[in-house]
């Protein structure tokens, strides 16, 4: 592998035309594809195998043309203190703004609801439902000014007018000021740590190029492929954050090699066969995660986890080429910048080594021999090999302290409650908001989640008896509050009926009942001889939150086991491969614990700008442990890998870590502030769910990386010591080898072809001297 990757790494740099164009042309071919591609069908939401997706199923087959696809707005009537919206001048401003909103272009209907009967009983509030012909994506700024313009002049007459539904909902997703703060931030962070702008750029530039290509591809394919519009999110994401990882990896180590006084081509060749080694096996941790997620079986998650991981893909292959190549061309750019005068200096001083050889060689040994001491002195006083040290003198207090900190803070993951939190969940600036709270309070808490009832009545005798009795059942179960006329497709064997709940629908109590009634049908089928089944928002949300929960389990084993087995491939050990898995497993549940402190229960979250608390999104879970995992496995391959090469070169235990530590400490520390940055961009967003996945991004990325990494690693390595690198020898007989660690490159002999530029000729020529 080493072998390989180094000849390949040399390669690029010689070829760095050909490579740069070659990628060059990659980017352009499929930019234009994506832009001669038909657009990606927005196909809605489904989960196969849960009742109320199959309800829903059903309901598309029994009642065509009928589908609930189309956008609707629930317009909110509440009337002024002390009066009722049946009065005559507030019923008639109520009618007027319902004639209006009918007229749209794109509307369907438009509810009056005084001939529905929406109205509360103490005659307060009163509620239109308008329909629209297209669904909300296709619903066009004429119809959405028109619905605004009837509002506002409707309010003119003191009623509050508040308005909810699919109708208001605007592009999903973060306005892009998250992700431009977090690169800002992140060029600062790799300003600072290298100490030059091409070294910060490099990992940067190549990681908008890999976004790019990948982005463009799903673009390219979505109509092809049948992939959503929310296929490329997760691409985006950690396309960017694996991109400046790899690259910074790759990037850093060049440095450090050509510190040593090798020749570029060769520090190039030697960055990409160790580094670039890890940098292959850290993808393949992050591809079996992302592919992992079609166990959960949300074909959305499948698209998703394929679609990132093939960005992690481009990633790998822009790191271990484009890189390379680019730093073929500004060799001496991104080193510090004591090593660039240096570097002038040598050059400068070749032009009078004819003359003076003996005495310059001399001099210049000297220099090079200097600088080179000076760097290992460097090396050994650095902030990464003192912390190191600290931890090696005192494993036991760190690691149980690091582990009693961890553990108490995913104690909340015991009340942990999921689900999809909708309108409640938004600020109480938004007129979805107080919607949803007029209706809650005019028609009670169940109102803004009904169940809706399907029954299929196509063997019964009396399609229309079996639908009442089944409706009267459900009605009289304890904890609903009214049951509406069931509406029956043109055969007459199939009805639909919505049931209210008394409890809002993210409440607990709501989940029992819809239990209640499901445990109950057996006996209401056998009576009646038609079946039902429970759907609606509510119910679909119930049933997508068990079903996560069920996968969550078999998804970890799955992904944690396949991991082990590739580090044990990595790092031929087997307690090294164990404890990187805990570790994660630790600061996966400590991050989830806190978010369930914050967004759940409560603590902290007027910090954050969280208005309502309540249950963690359903998909929280998965997608904290397939970002969180593949960036956690990248900061154990690159740390360690450093401990395993240092040791297998000869070095003792805790020598090994604390080398692992001077070479990589700073670089891991800098590609997980990074991340922490751009993960904590999008706290600032104004959306629950946004701030929720980001804060619980942030929070799993500074456990894993400051703790679990900097903390329980070395601690663990200090008190195994030898055992910690034991591989029993049948295992070791069966697992393939690979060379991470580049010991063949040690051993081969210090030859170099000759230079092909005069760059190349001065380095060349210098390092020989």
């Amino acid at each position: 592998m080493a072998t390989f990757l180094y000849r390949l790494g040399r390669l690029a740099f010689r070829r760095r035309w050909y490579v740069a164009l070659v990628w060059a042309a990659v980017l352009v071919a499929v930019g234009l594809g994506s832009m001669k591609a038909p657009a990606a069908a927005d196909e809605p939401f489904s989960m196969p195998g849960i009742e109320s997706q199959k309800a829903f199923d059903l309901m598309e087959q029994r009642f065509p043309g009928a589908s609930a696809d189309g956008a609707t707005a629930r317009v909110v009537f509440v009337a002024p203190g002390g009066e009722k919206v049946t009065a005559a001048e507030n019923k008639q401003v109520v009618e007027k703004a319902v004639a209006e909103l009918a007229d749209g272009s794109q509307v369907a209907s438009a509810d009056d609801p005084f001939k529905t009967e929406a109205v509360s009983e103490d005659g307060t509030t009163a509620y239109a439902t308008v329909t629209y012909k297209v669904e909300t994506p296709d619903l066009t700024d004429a119809s959405k000014d028109q619905l605004e313009t009837v509002l506002e002049e409707a309010r003119d007459s003191g009623l509050t007018i508040e308005a909810g539904g699919s109708a208001m909902e605007t592009e999903g997703g973060p306005s892009g000021v998250a992700e431009a703060i977090g690169v800002g931030v992140a060029a600062v962070i790799l300003l600072i740590t290298f100490g030059s702008l091409a070294a910060a750029g490099l990992p940067l530039l190549t990681a908008l190029i890999g976004v790019g290509i990948t982005l463009a591809g799903i673009t390219a394919l979505a109509s092809t492929l049948g992939l959503s519009t929310s296929t490329g999110t997760l691409a985006m994401m950690l396309g960017l954050a694996v991109g400046i990882d790899y690259a910074l990896f790759v990037a850093s180590r060049y440095r450090e090699e050509h510190a040593k006084g090798r020749t570029p081509q060769e520090a190039v060749g030697l960055a990409v066969g160790t580094a670039g080694s890890a940098v292959v096996f850290a993808g393949l941790t992050v591809v079996i995660a992302l592919a992992g997620l079609s166990v959960v079986g949300i074909p959305m998650l499948t698209e998703m986890g394929m679609a990132a991981a093939g960005a992690v893909v481009v990633a790998v292959l822009i790191a271990l080429t484009l890189v390379p190549a680019l730093l073929g061309f500004w060799p001496h750019a991104v080193l510090p910048r004591q090593a660039r005068k240096a570097a002038r200096a040598q050059k400068n001083a070749q032009k009078n080594a004819q003359k003076n050889a003996p005495k310059n060689a001399e001099s210049d040994s000297h220099h090079a021999h200097t600088s080179h001491n000076a760097q290992k002195n460097a090396e050994k006083a650095n902030a990464g090999t003192r912390w190191a040290r600290f931890v090696l003198r005192r494993p036991v207090p760190v690691l149980i302290l690091a582990v009693l900190g961890l553990g108490a803070l995913a104690l909340p993951v015991t009340g942990l409650q999921l689900g999809m939190p909708g309108d409640e969940a938004k600020s109480t600036a938004t007129t979805e908001r107080r919607a949803y709270d007029a209706l809650a309070e005019g028609f009670g808490p169940g109102f803004n989640g009904p169940l809706t009832v399907v029954v299929d009545a196509a063997d019964d005798s009396d399609p229309k008896g079996a639908v009442e009795a089944i409706s009267k059942e459900i009605g009289d179960t304890k904890g609903i509050v009214s049951v509406s006329p069931p509406r029956y497709n043109e055969a007459g064997d199939t009805a639909v009926f919505s049931a209210v709940p008394s409890t809002a629908p993210t409440d607990d109590k709501t989940k029992k009942l819809v239990e209640t009634i499901r445990n109950e049908r057996s006996g209401i089928e056998a009576e009646t001889g038609a079946t039902f089944e429970v759907t609606g928002t509510t119910a679909m949300n119930i049933d997508i939150s068990a079903k996560v929960q069920t996968a969550l389990v078999p998804y970890l084993v799955i992904v944690v086991g396949l991991a082990i087995l590739l580090l044990m491939v990595v790092f031929r050990s087997l307690l090294v491969p164990l404890k990187a898995a805990l570790g994660f497993l630790l600061s996966l549940l400590a991050s989830l614990g806190v978010v369930v402190l914050v967004f759940q229960q409560g603590h902290g979250a007027d910090l954050l700008g969280v208005e309502q608390t309540g249950p963690i999104m359903s998909l929280m879970p998965i997608f904290l442990v397939g970002i969180v995992f593949g960036l956690a496995m990248d900061y154990e391959v690159f740390l360690v890998s450093r401990m395993r090469e240092a040791y297998v070169h000869g070095e003792s235990p805790d020598e090994a870590v604390a080398s692992g530590f001077r070479h990589s400490a700073r670089v891991v520390v800098a590609a997980a502030l990074i991340m922490i940055a751009v993960f904590s961009g999008f706290i600032t967003e104004t959306d629950s769910m946004i701030k929720m996945i980001g804060f619980g991004l942030a929070t799993a990325v500074l456990f894993d990386a400051f703790v679990v990494r900097m903390a329980i690693v070395p601690a663990v390595l200090a008190l195994l010591g030898h055992k910690a690198w034991w591989l029993p020898g049948w295992l070791d007989r069966l697992l393939p080898r690979v060379d991470v660690e580049g010991e063949a490159l040690s051993s081969r002999p210090e030859t170099d072809p000759a230079p092909t530029d005069s760059a190349d000729a001065s380095d060349l020529e210098v390092a020989r001297t």
